[in-house]
C-alpha cells in the first residue's frame, strides 16, 4: 500500500465536481476531481488550500488548511500589489 500526502489548491469548480491541483514542493504534480460534496464544508471556494492524501492512488482523506489558505490569499495580494506599483517612466520625470 503506497500512501502520498499533497498539498492541494481548489482551482475550480464545474458544476458539481472541483478540480484540485495537487503540490509537490511547490510545484503542480497532478490534479483530481473530486464532488463537491467531498470537500470540507468550509473549504468549498476556489483557492482553499488542503492536505490531500492519497492511497494507492485513491484519495483516503482530505483537510481544509484556513490559515495556510489566508497566509496564500495575503502572498498571492502583496505579489499583485508590488506589481502594480510601477516607477514612473522617463515620459513622466521629464514633464515634471
Amino acid at each position: 500500500m503506497t500512501t502520498q500526502q499533497f498539498t492541494g489548491v481548489i482551482d475550480r469548480f464545474e458544476e458539481e465536481l472541483a478540480v484540485i491541483l495537487l503540490e509537490a514542493d511547490g510545484e503542480v504534480v497532478d490534479e483530481i476531481v473530486l464532488d463537491r460534496g467531498e470537500l470540507p464544508t468550509e473549504a468549498a471556494h476556489p483557492d482553499a488550500v488542503l492536505e490531500v492524501t492519497l492511497t494507492d492512488g485513491a484519495v483516503t482523506e482530505v483537510s481544509y488548511g484556513p490559515a495556510e489558505t489566508a497566509d496564500r490569499k495575503e502572498r498571492a495580494q502583496s505579489r499583485f500589489d508590488r506589481l502594480a506599483e510601477r516607477p514612473p517612466s522617463d515620459d513622466e520625470d521629464e514633464s515634471q
